[in-house]
């Protein structure tokens, strides 16, 4: 995760992660940029393995405004088909802002596989 989670221009060695995968299970994520530092976290809500991740999702900074992210993978021929579905955001800024983050992370996620 610390190779591909967070902003393009989040400083890895500044990566932290503290993960439980299980149904209310908790994990929180923070990370620096050169100008600000990055928390969220959430509670996992449904865990298949290899399947399926449903959790909460909330800002250190805007505890209040709480979305759910849902990733299913599936089999893909010789790969995997990841769909990440991030809803109940606050408002479309929000959205726009959830859209260049996780396409951020996606886009490093498969360089680092590559």
């Amino acid at each position: 995760m610390i190779q591909w989670f967070g902003r393009a221009d989040a400083r890895r060695d500044s990566f932290q992660a503290d993960i439980d995968p299980k149904v209310g299970g908790r994990f929180r994520v923070g990370f620096s940029t050169d100008q600000e530092y990055y928390q969220v976290g959430g509670v996992y809500r449904e865990v298949v393995p290899n399947r399926l991740l449903v959790f909460s999702w909330a800002w250190h900074s805007t505890p209040e405004r709480e979305s759910q992210v849902t990733v299913s993978l599936q089999p893909d021929g010789d790969g995997t088909l990841m769909t990440v579905h991030h809803e109940q955001l606050f408002d479309s800024a929000a959205r726009d802002s959830h859209e260049r983050g996780w396409m951020a992370s996606l886009d490093q996620l498969e360089k680092s596989l590559a």
